[in-house]
């Protein structure tokens, strides 16, 4: 009696099958690798986007962190801490979950044989669709969070459903609740797309050329060890990647910038300038949030069993 042969299937390569529930799961993970540590890092983004709004007067991380704190008390370097939280709560759901979905799916379209052939364009193609779906989800709360961080003291509500509000009583002038998508795109597809991708690769590496034993011969200290250094590294990349687009959301939030669209603000800023003001502050901010991400949503998913996120 000849045995059937089940058909290959990418969710059913993991420690656990990845049906419905472990989706779900890793939505979870995702609200809280991205709602802890975006908001937690408050601070590092207030000062990161007046320095772009303003850099004139804003020169430095603790230069800026200084004024505001002068200006505003420490109340003022915790604004838009609200949207901050409740924003990528939702992005890192659709983000981490979505990709789960995506790589699955692209995986089984393409094969056994293609999908590990073309792993890096799976990567690719599956964090870029989950982040479409994720900065619709975020765009609206990154439009507040930005707009109460930039705005000079007095003039606009700090209070997280005040803003709401008054973004939306000003819709036609702040281009509410997607005004911002577009240029949203084109920073955290980019980035997006470098976190997954060289995080994957990095972790490809080390369980290639450090720990070479199969995975799940390694301790889970010793994986979690090596999701953070991964993420950390691939941080720094998504940084530089998609700093010029995340320049370019602050501007559109100022007072002086309304009304003029995306490529008459980056003539009148210059490329040079979009690259490179604030970037310092942003790659130490996105090392350390890729890599604390990483770490407590493959922490949540170790804890629930499911294993962490790549390897050989």
């Amino acid at each position: 009696m000849s045995s059937i042969t089940k058909p290959w299937d990418a969710r059913y390569l993991g420690p656990v099958p990845h049906d419905a529930s472990y989706y779900a799961k890793c939505m979870l993970g995702g609200v809280l690798a991205c709602g802890i540590t975006h908001a937690g890092i408050t601070p590092l983004d207030v000062a990161k986007c007046n320095m772009q709004v303003n850099p004139a007067k804003y020169k430095g991380l603790v230069p800026s962190i200084k004024t505001l704190v002068a200006e505003e008390g420490s109340r003022g370097i915790w604004k838009g801490f609200g949207p901050t939280f409740v924003g990528y709560s939702l992005q890192g759901m659709f983000k981490y979950g979505l990709y789960e979905v995506f790589k699955d799916t692209y995986m089984n379209l393409a094969g056994q044989e293609n999908s590990e052939k073309y792993k890096p364009l799976i990567w690719l193609a599956g964090s870029a669709s989950a982040e479409v779906f994720a900065d619709i989800a975020l765009c609206p709360l990154e439009m507040a969070k930005v707009k109460i961080q930039t705005s000079p003291t007095g003039t606009f509500p700090t209070a997280f459903g005040a803003a709401m509000k008054e973004m939306s009583r000003t819709k036609i002038e702040t281009r509410f609740p997607f005004g911002s998508l577009v240029p949203l795109w084109s920073r955290q597809i980019p980035y997006t797309m470098a976190k997954f991708f060289f995080f994957e690769k990095i972790v490809q590496l080390f369980y290639t050329h450090v720990f070479p034993e199969p995975k799940d011969t390694y301790s889970k200290t010793t994986q979690l060890g090596v999701t953070f250094a991964s993420g950390y590294l691939a941080g720094v990349v998504c940084a530089i990647v998609s700093h010029p687009a995340d320049s370019l959301v602050s501007q559109l939030s100022k007072a002086s910038n309304k009304g003029k669209s995306v490529g008459t603000i980056a003539s009148e800023v210059g490329v040079m300038s979009l690259a490179t003001k604030g970037l310092g502050t942003r790659v130490i901010m996105i090392g350390t949030l890729t890599g604390f991400q990483w770490w407590i949503y493959d922490s949540f998913k170790a804890a629930m069993g499911m294993g962490t996120t790549g390897g050989k």
